[in-house]
């Protein structure tokens, strides 16, 4: 699924969308360049799953844990250089929790994602916002994708 997003209010909005949908265990991969709106959407996400705190990059970090109405693990991974740098700070642990993943920056360990994922790439567009490409993979997600796309048919007029 392709959409238009014509500013951050709106890329917000669609992270709120996702995020109100998400289960534990759900995994969403956010890729594209620098100020694309990848840690908009996370903000929108974590809004989304009940989170008030203020949601920042976790760029020196690499991960940030939050609490709402399910956990939030939020990634950025950019300073990584080598996938298997991901072991050392526990990715595979916060796997198995119970609790949703955004991973920003994800095609850096692309190698090491699970299968089950849902994939989200951001473009600019030449009139002024952003594309957003939701694919989805594995059974929950495609679920998880085809909400999103009710709920967007919904509110399509609001968001675009």
């Amino acid at each position: 699924m392709k959409i238009y997003i014509e500013n951050v209010e709106k890329t917000i909005e669609l992270g709120c969308l996702i995020g109100s949908l998400m289960k534990s265990g759900d995994m969403i991969c956010l890729d594209g360049d620098l100020g694309a709106g990848k840690t908009h959407l996370s903000k929108g996400i974590a809004r989304g799953l009940g989170i008030a705190e203020e949601i920042t990059s976790p760029t020196f970090t690499i991960v940030q844990e939050y609490e709402g109405r399910i956990p939030f693990y939020h990634f950025d991974v950019y300073r990584i250089v080598d996938s298997e740098e991901m072991y050392y700070i526990g990715f595979e642990d916060y796997l198995r929790k119970d609790g949703a993943v955004v991973i920003e920056w994800s095609e850096i360990i692309r190698n090491i994602l699970p299968d089950e994922r849902m994939q989200i790439d951001i473009v600019y567009a030449p009139e002024g916002g952003r594309y957003f490409t939701l694919n989805a993979y594995g059974r929950r997600h495609e679920e998880l994708l085809e909400e999103i796309s009710q709920k967007l048919g919904a509110e399509r007029k609001e968001i675009q």
